[in-house]
């Protein structure tokens, strides 16, 4: 099942049609999250003023690299920590080590807030972000920021969620 699932998402992403399940913000909206050792394996993104170029051939890459290892993506969590506007590092959620991959982990408390709506407000969100830490007592280390569809699915959905994700 799992991998039927990562075929159609590779399959989907490669003809352009909309490839990402559906959203539920509920689990992931103000929560703190605490990682022991979480598995991710990590890529760059070029980017130009912050704004993907090839983040499709990136996460296909990705995914049949899991797929290849026969792991799984723990709720397809992506996350995005954007070091310049040149560039981008993306971190896939796995579970266990994939082969040929970098291979990182992350453990800690995290916080976490969804947000909807054009990536546009990314900057207010990371203000307003900032602001909810700041009022739950918790100075942020490092933020990274999951999209969790792609822009046709966002749309096929009428939602474009994105989930700021910070080490506390």
């Amino acid at each position: 099942m799992i991998k039927l699932k990562y075929n159609n998402i590779i399959k989907n992403m490669n003809k352009d049609i909309e490839c990402c399940p559906k959203f539920d913000p509920t689990p992931w909206d103000e929560k703190i999250l605490e990682w022991s050792n979480k598995r991710f394996i990590k890529d760059k993104v070029f980017t130009l003023f912050y704004i993907p170029l090839n983040f499709g051939s990136v996460i296909t890459r990705l995914l049949k690299k899991v797929e290849q290892a026969g792991a799984q993506t723990p709720d397809l969590l992506c996350l995005s920590d954007h070091p310049s506007q040149w560039n981008m590092d993306i971190y896939l959620a796995v579970d266990k080590e994939i082969p040929g991959a970098e291979n990182v982990s992350l453990s800690g408390k995290y916080l976490s807030k969804v947000y909807e709506g054009d990536f546009s407000k990314t900057g207010e969100w990371c203000k307003n972000f900032e602001e909810y830490a700041k009022g739950r007592d918790l100075s942020i280390k490092k933020m990274y920021m999951w999209y969790t569809t792609c822009p046709k699915c966002a749309k096929k959905y009428g939602k474009n969620y994105v989930v700021i994700i910070a080490e506390v």
